[in-house]
């Protein structure tokens, strides 16, 4: 995941425990704000983020913190590439129940995917379905309306 255009890498090997991965999650989004990513983008990497690390601590690891999670994120002027695996025995994202159609409206959970989708540009798992990679394009109209604004 690196290139000579790296801004920002870093690796994560964290226990399975919420506390640890907010931990990381924020790190990873104050690194995104330094390197100029706007708000509108952070608060999408920090929803796909969150999504994703709270899957792979309940549906994963199904909770036991003695699992690890590992997490890989490069922040390059370009883009937010992250991805994160856990140790569970995966699932089959195209099989989960579409959460804005019938009963799955009313349920209390079943979105996260769904909205990872929806906020980064590239989602994808590897074939075991236990390691999700995200990727989200910097803004283009953002920087050239900074760079208007700068002028």
């Amino acid at each position: 995941m690196t290139n000579s255009k790296t801004v920002w890498h870093k690796s994560w090997n964290l226990p399975g425990q919420r506390d640890a991965t907010e931990q990381a999650c924020q790190e990873l989004l104050e690194a995104a704000r330094r390197h100029g990513y706007d708000e509108n983008e952070v608060f999408g990497v920090h929803l796909a983020l969150e999504e994703a690390f709270m899957n792979a601590v309940q549906h994963g690891n199904r909770g036991d913190s003695n699992k690890r999670i590992l997490a890989e994120s490069l922040i390059t002027p370009e883009k937010i590439d992250i991805s994160i695996t856990d140790e569970g025995s995966g699932f089959n994202p195209e099989g989960l129940p579409d959460p804005r159609h019938g009963d799955n409206l009313y349920k209390c959970s079943g979105r996260g995917v769904l909205l990872i989708r929806a906020y980064m540009d590239v989602v994808e798992y590897n074939e075991r379905g236990n390691c999700v990679h995200m990727i989200k394009f910097r803004d283009k109209e953002g920087r050239i309306r900074k760079a208007l604004n700068s002028e």
